[in-house]
């Protein structure tokens, strides 16, 4: 039996982070529609995204600069495929690099717009990974608090992320990051795991590009959003496209509240959670922070057609 899709709906987009080899073959193959959005990323960026996303290496694809608009580049060509049948969250939300995603979906960015950000985004943030030795670390099985405790004792150490209830990411200095590290273990954390990225993200490491990329913000006309976008920055609805291009500026040493975003749309009424990217990684933290949502994937051909086949049962059954 096929799943259904309940409720309102949230629609959540993933981060660096999520990329794979090989996520825009079958994507493309099955849906003209994916075709067309990694045709366009291709056309505006002037490098073979489409090629990189289908016959690229783990490598290449970790490269922060290659990395944000493939993310991007494949979470709108599956969000084209879903809309193509019908579906409409009722408010959709992204996972720091995600947030483009979820502005251009909303109709705040063009799809033209939101890569060339995202491009111009990776190409600073690489910039900072070359000049600074920062680092990333998850720390699983302590509560955010005492993480926040740790980075006050290790100063270069930040919270970067609020992945889940007992998972946290902290970005900084390698030193301070490896402080932590020790810190957290000795305090009872179940594990630590270095993340695998270019540059020590969402810190104040990143202030040294806040200018360059808000010059870029600022050449950009932002639209209001014509659905609620929940910002992974406030975890709060944006009230206009004024505020979205404040907080994409914000975000670049803020922190990613994902626990609260998660937590203000299931107050607002959501009940089913969508993942819309490559990658599984928000529907795992959807499903510690709302066990009680149904959480559903589309990062793979197979939970994308059961999706796809929610979508149009529901059609059917409509009309």
């Amino acid at each position: 039996m096929g799943i259904e899709l309940e409720g309102p709906i949230l629609g959540m987009f993933p981060g660096q982070g999520s990329q794979r080899p090989g996520m825009a073959t079958a994507l493309c193959a099955d849906h003209h529609e994916a075709a067309a959005v990694f045709a366009t990323a291709d056309a505006v960026l002037g490098q073979p995204i489409s090629q990189l996303c289908s016959t690229g290496s783990e490598e290449e694809l970790q490269r922060t600069d290659i990395t944000q608009p493939a993310v991007v580049a494949t979470s709108l060509a599956i969000w084209d495929v879903l809309r193509a049948r019908g579906f409409e969250p009722a408010a959709v939300a992204g996972h720091s690099l995600g947030e483009f995603a979820a502005l251009a979906a909303a109709g705040v960015l063009t799809y033209e717009q939101a890569l060339l950000l995202v491009a111009r985004r990776g190409e600073l943030m690489a910039q900072v990974g070359e000049s600074v030795p920062g680092a990333m670390l998850a720390i699983i099985g302590l509560s955010a608090e005492r993480v926040e405790e740790l980075c006050e004792q290790a100063p270069g150490a930040e919270v970067a992320n609020y992945n889940e209830p007992e998972q946290t990411v902290i970005s900084g200095t390698a030193t301070a990051i490896a402080e932590v590290e020790t810190a957290a273990l000795a305090a009872g954390a179940e594990k630590c795991v270095r993340l695998k990225v270019g540059a020590p993200f969402h810190c104040s490491l990143m202030d040294a590009i806040a200018a360059d990329f808000g010059a870029e913000l600022d050449r950009q006309p932002f639209a209001d959003p014509r659905m609620t976008v929940i910002s992974s920055v406030t975890a709060a609805p944006l009230r206009s496209g004024a505020e979205a291009r404040i907080l994409l500026r914000r975000q670049l040493s803020g922190s990613v509240q994902w626990v609260g975003t998660v937590r203000a749309a299931l107050n607002g009424g959501s009940t089913t959670l969508v993942e819309i990217g490559p990658g599984r990684a928000l529907t795992g933290f959807a499903k510690r922070i709302a066990p009680e949502a149904q959480t559903l994937g589309t990062g793979n051909p197979k939970n994308l057609a059961a999706v796809l086949a929610a979508l149009e049962n529901a059609r059917a059954i409509a009309s």
